[in-house]
């Protein structure tokens, strides 16, 4: 038989439910407590502050960056930025901000302030600016072949940018020479790689690689010795129609070039000669037709 003695459920959950008031009685005593001892003082302190005038907030950030202290005036540009959101001051001082921050070497936060500005003013003269400030922040944060790419591969798509929104701004003709730089880097790091793969006769890697570079960075100087090493690989690989293209579109391209003279040789060695195959990928990676 069940007990007869337990307390009923409901008065469980009242004592609880009194236990807790209790609890908030108490504190709302203390809270009230201390409130009653604040001094007038204390609630002055609590009190909202007006910020300074925006053009006054803005020049002392000017005053600031020519005097040297470039960390102190992106603050003071940020205030701006914070106490004024949307007015003519805080994109004066978003667009500061970002030069501020890309001067002191504070690539993160130019770059997020540089985004900003462009995203909420895209048709203002600074807007190819800040457009081009992004792109020299991942520009200068761009490390040697050995290591990854990806701030290459930003610069190359933030300067880009530049050229294909503002190609008459006084900064596109930069942002190109950039662009080409940034695709430079990026090509001789797929190089370095293929080279990598084909000395341990990774064929497969290697070709990929190369390929990459033939397809995706031809203007760039390594895209010559990208089409010698397909002929080295190709005929490692057996495929002597693709060595015999890739050593035809390099002469045809790049008559003086020494790599065409390698690949050449290299045929040569085989018994081949240099034959263009209209089909193949490697023909059709480049404009120029060649006579088959």
């Amino acid at each position: 038989m069940a007990p007869t003695n337990l307390p009923h459920p409901f008065c469980s959950i009242n004592r609880i439910s009194m236990r807790a008031l209790s609890r908030l009685i108490l504190i709302a005593g203390l809270g009230f407590t201390v409130a009653a001892c604040a001094s007038k003082d204390d609630y002055e302190e609590l009190a909202f502050e007006e910020p300074d005038p925006a053009d006054t907030t803005y020049n002392e950030g000017l005053s600031l960056l020519n005097s040297g202290k470039i960390g102190k005036a992106a603050d003071k540009f940020q205030e701006v930025d914070k106490a004024y959101p949307y007015s003519d001051w805080a994109r004066r001082s978003l667009i500061m901000s970002t030069f501020a921050s890309y001067k002191s070497g504070d690539y993160d936060s130019a770059v997020t302030s540089g985004k900003r500005y462009v995203s909420l003013y895209p048709t203002t003269p600074d807007a190819a600016y800040a457009q081009y400030l992004i792109g020299e922040s991942y520009f200068r944060q761009i490390p040697d072949i050995t290591r990854d790419q990806e701030m290459a591969a930003r610069a190359l798509s933030a300067m880009d940018a530049v050229v294909q929104k503002y190609p008459d701004s006084e900064y596109a003709d930069d942002a190109r020479r950039k662009t080409q730089a940034a695709r430079d880097q990026i090509a001789g790091q797929e190089m370095m790689v293929g080279r990598y793969y084909l000395e341990r006769k990774n064929f497969p890697g290697a070709l990929n690689r190369f390929k990459t570079v033939v397809n995706d960075y031809q203007t760039t100087r390594h895209v010559e010795e990208a089409l010698m090493r397909l002929v080295e690989t190709y005929l490692a690989m057996g495929i002597v129609s693709e060595a015999q293209t890739a050593a035809a579109v390099l002469g045809h391209n790049y008559p003086d070039s020494e790599w065409y003279k390698d690949a050449y040789a290299l045929l040569d060695t085989g018994g081949y000669q240099p034959q263009n195959n209209k089909g193949s990928w490697i023909s059709r990676a480049f404009a120029a037709a060649i006579p088959g």
